[in-house]
């Protein structure tokens, strides 16, 4: 399913009232802790951690809800925790009920936060597709209206919203740095540019659905695990952004799980920037060399969320 600017652009209309615009942080590339010998460059630091959810799955949720007529059964979700509590906020916000599956190795800090929303909470097996799996079969006994992680078009075309609130701050981009698990996010951000900035995918080695499609020529599941599996621990990647990708995405690379924490352990020593794993990765392909910006590039970071325990940065 294609997504264009003009469905982002309906969808930001659509979702306006509801969330952030979030800052954007023009920094020199110098103050990224970054190898010796990197060129100077401009780095834009896309600051969504501070989204009305915590993280950019705002958007996504609250077009998938007020694109749709919602039964008295509310909405149902499965979540590593982040899209969750999007979906739990939007609900609340409209005044719908809303249930919530979680995978076992979700963080006690997301749920906590899906409980405070006033969602239900369900553990729906060890990792995501278990439950998505679980979440499914309740969604057919219940009728509710089921937002999905990254798989749905409503919530590719939110997330993109925050690439065309990007241009809109600062204007076009060189680079764009993009966490992925099931793919929403950088589908909608990739959608957006649609080839007019170089976007760059980014895992952990840990959880590389997107890096494995490529090996295989198609989406194929993968064995998810490490630091940031409760954000990026999707099995494979989302059939809308795997056919963005394809056209748009320059490069898919992976990250050890001590770059992203170093990078994560910087961002809040350095920056005063509490986030979560998922949200290190585009430092950390810096900061790893992985990524190395041309001279006078503008390279934008998205920061995606901030849905952490901060006793987890204590050490």
């Amino acid at each position: 399913m294609a997504i264009t600017p003009d469905d982002i652009a309906a969808a930001a209309a659509r979702i306006a009232p509801h969330v952030r615009q979030t800052p954007l942080w023009k920094l020199p590339g110098s103050a990224l802790g970054l190898p010796a010998g990197t060129p100077p460059f401009e780095a834009w630091l896309k600051l969504e951690q501070l989204q009305c959810s915590g993280s950019f799955k705002a958007r996504g949720m609250f077009n998938r809800l007020l694109s749709n007529s919602i039964p008295a059964s509310g909405v149902i979700a499965a979540s590593g925790g982040n899209a969750g509590i999007a979906t739990a906020l939007a609900a609340q916000v409209l005044g719908v009920r809303a249930e919530i599956f979680v995978p076992a190795i979700s963080s006690a800090a997301k749920r906590e936060r899906l409980a405070a929303l006033g969602a239900t909470v369900v553990v729906g097996g060890d990792a995501y597709a278990d439950a998505l799996k679980a979440c499914e079969a309740r969604q057919r006994e219940t009728g509710a209206l089921m937002t999905h992680a990254y798989d749905q078009a409503e919530v590719v075309a939110g997330a993109g919203t925050l690439a065309r609130e990007v241009e809109l701050q600062a204007g076009l981009p060189d680079s764009v740095l993009v966490s992925v698990g099931g793919g929403g996010l950088i589908g909608g951000i990739a959608a957006w540019f649609a080839g007019r900035a170089r976007v760059i995918a980014l895992e952990p080695e840990l959880a590389p659905t997107l890096h494995h499609a490529r090996a295989a020529g198609e989406p194929v599941d993968v064995t998810v695990g490490g630091i940031a599996a409760d954000s990026l621990g999707a099995r494979r990647i989302g059939a809308i952004s795997w056919t963005i990708t394809q056209r748009h995405v320059a490069r898919a690379e992976l990250l050890s799980d001590d770059a992203i924490r170093a990078a994560q352990r910087f961002l809040w020593r350095e920056l005063k920037l509490l986030v979560e794993p998922a949200a290190a990765l585009p430092l950390a392909a810096l900061q790893a060399g992985i990524v190395v910006p041309r001279a006078g590039e503008r390279v934008c970071l998205i920061v995606c969320g901030a849905n952490v325990d901060p006793a987890s940065l204590a050490t």
